[in-house]
């Protein structure tokens, strides 16, 4: 089975995926890796208006441990 129809975004910042976010709420759904959401697509068991890939998001590529925890930008090692 394929997945029913839905618009595809890649946003360039983190600022512009929270855009998207708000502007889809519920019927939009976050992409960052696939393991779970694709198979349930594909199934037709979710049906999102809007897909939004963070994959690439120079944000989210690391967490960074400060005095307050770990947050973005944190690289182990």
């Amino acid at each position: 089975m394929k997945p029913a129809p839905f618009e595809y975004h890649r946003p360039a910042s983190l600022g512009e995926a929270f855009d998207l976010l708000d502007r889809y709420g519920d019927e939009g759904r976050v992409l960052a890796g696939g393991q779970s959401l694709v198979p349930t697509l594909n199934m037709r068991l979710v049906t999102p208006r809007a897909l939004i890939d963070i994959n690439r998001l120079p944000d989210l590529d690391a967490i960074r441990v400060t005095p307050e925890g770990a947050g973005p930008g944190y690289r182990q090692g």
